[in-house]
């Protein structure tokens, strides 16, 4: 006959087992969902050009996918670049640059549909829509987060308004159509 008191112990270290298995099994669902969460922070990086950490986050957790981030970032690009009623080359080059910086691929979709908006000018709708979004968003984010985004979106905006312009070096590199365009899109965070 077994001593009651291994039995005891036995029962113990089975007990034991089990919680610690179900404690395990929910460390390791936690550490998929921080793995899955900095994937989708790394997307979303990529994707709209974004840098600052906890605008990254909040996004992830409004459930923000890449590719909404990047025609969050995107669109006022276009934007500007269509504000005096043509893209030129430099401007182009100066969209497709930032877009391959920010990890757009040459052939997927994402790039396809940037050269597409470059080639085509874009419905006014999806500047509306933009528009909306961001003030969506604005309920979302808190001051300073909104403040770094605006940052990144007009720092990129204004590099291809400044891709191109002036004359001779002379004058402003960025049109009066294009200085309306990046008002009007300081303005939607505000």
């Amino acid at each position: 006959m077994p001593d009651p008191i291994s039995r005891l112990e036995e029962s113990a270290l089975s007990l034991e087992d089990q919680f610690f298995q179900k404690e395990d099994r929910k460390l390791i669902e936690k550490l998929k969902e921080i793995k899955k969460m900095n994937e989708t922070i790394e997307a979303i990086e990529k994707a709209s050009g974004i840098k600052n950490r906890e605008v990254l986050k909040k996004l992830v957790g409004l459930n923000i996918h890449p590719e909404m981030a990047a025609a969050l970032a995107m669109v006022p690009v276009i934007q500007v670049a269509w504000a005096d009623g043509k893209v030129d080359k430099q401007e182009r080059d100066a969209i497709l640059k930032g877009a391959e910086k920010a990890g757009y691929a040459r052939g997927s979709i994402d790039y396809d549909l940037l050269d597409e908006w470059i080639t085509r000018r874009p419905p006014q709708k999806l500047m509306d829509a933009w528009l909306h979004y961001v003030h969506d968003l604005r309920e979302q984010l808190s001051a300073s987060e909104l403040a770094s985004l605006k940052r990144e979106i007009l720092d990129h905006a204004r590099a291809v308004a400044l891709a191109s312009g002036g004359i001779i070096g002379l004058g402003s590199k960025i049109s009066p159509s294009e200085d309306a365009m990046l008002i009007k899109i300081a303005a939607a965070f505000d």
